[in-house]
């Protein structure tokens, strides 16, 4: 058992934890979970010692092994292989050992304990959890000096998997990776023999790995058992209990406040008058649990533009003079898309993203968009370059030079920095809210296209969800390219998958692409000959029809919203004349009613249009 006794922590005289306790039962998996910036890592830290506490203790099992990744990712001339190899420190004592001993006991000790911790099929077990992690034959034998620093830290994480410590301490380990690496991941974490603890705000995770979700909030730890979804079902639960008891206790102490009040200066009355200003004073007053108000995600709404927004026929990709990354490019991005790009990492998402953001041209085929397409690119390269010594106000100015000091305060508004946060260094920012003040920079001109390049970085559970809706309120098109499926999920509705040099649609759902990654896909049976085929052809007239229905619904929806402002107007005319619009003024009551009638069968008319149109497309969507 990992028992944490009401440990406290100051860093800058600011406490981080304060007497925050919790059991960790043995062989439980553990997500731990909490705000950006409410001391995760810190508590990780102490765990392994790198942070001594001001009070309490921890303890554990002396001889268990707890395992965490180091803060500098491994390098050299030594391959991925060696370095997750390198990791089993004892296996690499006793091979050592048996090289140069003399002595045939202790060898005949030696090599039945290299028996024993399987040590002779270790090259096999580092390989396969190199391959789980995107690392080919060709990778795996490359020297650590070649790689960068995310792939980097790949190799620190394989080589703490491969060690397999008694406690298992995991931080944002899905940071540094794709998406197909972090279903791998969460799968070996699903049967891990020992002890987990995992800082993680990936949804899919919380709820397919962890026994457990232990909350940090203001300080303190609260152990919930089930998965992150039981997580906030509980807690739901807790804060409406909370809410219901501080109205109870808000209308008591009230109560005797009256009573205080009205009773003090009576004589009959004021022991009893006294003896109620003393419960009021020893009454313990119920916070309600709060809710961030500044976590919010608000895009601005772009001008309109025609479908396609960008169409690509043949096109060609590549770095300057070295040969193409991608090619063979056919794509039409519409309006109202909202597309994910799948593929591992170094297949050329982010070159696709680039090229369709205009950042890399076309070296054959073409690429046609409108002049005032506007695009707005995220990348986490922009998070970690943000000026440390600068305000959000101060960036925010200077990409809006010329615009007005409160259209500049608006877009800060938009994504949490009001007031005295707009004004914080930002090196006092955490992770979570630089990432936000990116976005805010990237669509500052509201742009058409969103292209979200791992988003979710360093975003908390509660930010994430907001970023969903954020998407999927957003009137222009979204491409996104996340590790985190929960938000694939929920936003996309084409998927495309950048492989062997080529991007093209994926025909199944994100569920069918999860099976094909983790290998539980099973080649379909060819149809039989009496099974009718779709032709080409009739894909390109289905897709034509879905665009021209979406076209029909756009514009039946605005019809709607103009007859209910239509309605809304007359109804106001009706119930206050003095307050009336001033082109309705003049109208008389009885033909405003007739012009109420009609408005309202108008509405009633373009609804059922609507719901006309809302059918059809579902089933041509099924078709």
């Amino acid at each position: 058992m990992l028992t944490i006794d009401g440990i406290t922590v100051r860093l800058g005289g600011r406490p981080i934890l304060e007497r925050a306790s919790a059991s960790i039962p043995q062989g439980a998996r553990v997500g731990l979970i909490g705000r950006n910036g409410a001391g995760k890592s810190t508590l990780m830290k102490t765990l392994i010692g790198e942070i001594e506490p001001d009070d309490g203790q921890i303890g554990k099992s002396s001889r268990a092994r707890i395992g965490y990744i180091a803060q500098e990712a491994p390098d050299g001339a030594i391959t991925p292989e060696e370095a997750v190899l390198a990791a089993d420190v004892e296996r690499a004592a006793l091979l050592e050992e048996a090289e140069t001993c003399t002595d045939m006991d202790r060898l005949g000790e030696v090599h039945e304990r290299l028996l024993a911790i399987d040590a002779y099929t270790a090259p096999a077990r580092a390989a396969k959890i190199l391959n789980g992690l995107g690392f080919d034959e060709e990778m795996q034998r490359r020297p650590l000096s070649s790689f960068s620093g995310g792939w980097k830290m790949r190799v620190a994480l394989g080589a703490l998997l491969f060690s397999e410590p008694d406690v298992l301490l995991l931080d944002e380990p899905s940071n540094h990776l794709d998406l197909e690496a972090t279903l791998w991941l969460e799968n070996f974490l699903r049967s891990y023999p020992a002890t987990l603890l995992v800082i993680s705000h990936e949804r899919d995770l919380l709820n397919n790995v962890v026994d457990h979700i232990l909350h940090l909030q203001g300080g303190k730890l609260t152990l919930y058992s089930g998965g992150y979804d039981a997580f906030e079902k509980q807690r739901a639960e807790r804060a409406a209990q909370l809410e219901s008891a501080k109205a109870a206790q808000d209308a008591q102490r009230a109560r005797l406040q009256d009573y205080v009040a009205r009773n003090s200066a009576r004589a009959s009355t004021a022991k009893q008058a006294q003896a109620r200003a003393k419960m009021l004073a020893k009454m313990q007053p119920i916070v309600a649990l709060m809710e961030d108000p500044s976590l919010s995600f608000d895009f601005p709404s772009p001008g309109e533009l025609r479908s396609p927004m960008i169409t690509l026929d043949g096109a060609a990709v590549a770095y300057g003079e070295a040969p193409p990354i991608l090619q063979r490019l056919n794509m039409r991005i519409d309006a109202d898309d909202r597309i994910a790009l799948l593929g591992r990492n170094g297949n050329g998402k982010t070159t696709l993203a680039r090229l369709l953001s205009s950042q890399l041209k076309p070296i054959e085929g073409e690429l046609a968009a409108p002049g005032k397409l506007k695009v707005g690119y995220f990348t986490q390269y922009q998070v970690e370059e943000l000026e440390s010594n600068t305000t959000p106000l101060e960036l925010m100015t200077r990409a809006m030079e010329g615009m007005a000091p409160g259209a500049v305060r608006a877009q800060l508004g938009r994504f949490g920095f009001s007031g005295p946060r707009a004004t914080q260094k930002v090196e006092k920012l955490s992770g979570g809210e630089r990432a936000r003040l990116a976005l805010a920079l990237i669509t500052r001109d509201a742009p058409h296209l969103l292209i979200l390049d791992e988003p979710t970085n360093h975003l908390d559970v509660d930010a994430r969800e907001a970023l969903v809706q954020a998407l999927n309120d957003f009137a222009g098109a979204v491409i996104l390219i996340s590790h985190d499926r929960h938000m694939v999920e929920l936003t996309a509705d084409r998927l495309v998958l950048v492989d062997s040099g080529t991007a093209r649609e994926y025909a199944g759902s994100m569920d069918d692409y999860i099976d094909f990654v983790l290998g539980r896909n099973q080649p379909k049976k060819q149809a039989s000959s009496s099974t009718p085929k779709t032709r080409p052809a009739d894909r390109a007239k289905a897709k034509e029809k879905a665009r021209y229905l979406k076209s029909k619904l756009a514009s039946a929806e605005k019809a709607m919203a103009k007859l209910e402002a239509s309605l809304t107007e007359i109804d106001s005319a009706i119930g206050e004349p003095a307050s009336a619009p001033a082109h309705l003024a003049d109208i008389a009551m009885s033909d405003l009613l007739v012009r109420r009638s009609q408005v309202s069968d108008g509405l009633a008319q373009a609804e059922a249009d609507w719901l006309a149109l809302g059918e059809d497309l579902e089933k041509l969507e099924k078709a």
